[in-house]
């Protein structure tokens, strides 16, 4: 499975050597995938309204442990294709509000990779 790479700072798309659109395949793909699937907000694909992370409806402003946080984010990170097994495992909360933590994940291939909160 493919994807277009995108900059770990900007989250916009890179060039290859060539200059063409890079493209992120296998596992790198796969996480990138989780990670765009976590940061877009519930409804906010217009192709596909269902997609995304409920923050408006169940976290933003609201009070929640974080284990339902946790277990919200393995279930979108298994809607990604290629995602057999997640696992959000958040490790703090800064006094800014800036959460960290990594999610797990197993490939329906069985390969294994992980991504940053």
């Amino acid at each position: 499975m493919n994807t277009l790479l995108l900059d770990r700072s900007t989250w916009d798309l890179l060039l290859d050597a060539s200059g063409n659109i890079a493209v992120a395949s296998d596992v790198y793909a796969i996480a990138q995938d989780i990670s765009s699937a976590v940061r877009v907000f519930l409804g906010e694909c217009w192709y596909d309204t269902t997609q995304g992370m409920p923050y408006r409806q169940n976290i933003l402003g609201r009070s929640q442990s974080v284990a339902a946080f946790e277990k919200q984010v393995e279930q979108v990170a298994l809607t990604v294709t290629g995602v057999a097994d997640a696992q959000c495992l958040v490790s703090g909360l800064t006094s800014s509000r800036q959460m960290s933590g990594t999610i797990l994940f197993t490939t329906t291939s069985g390969s294994t990779g992980n991504v940053n909160l």
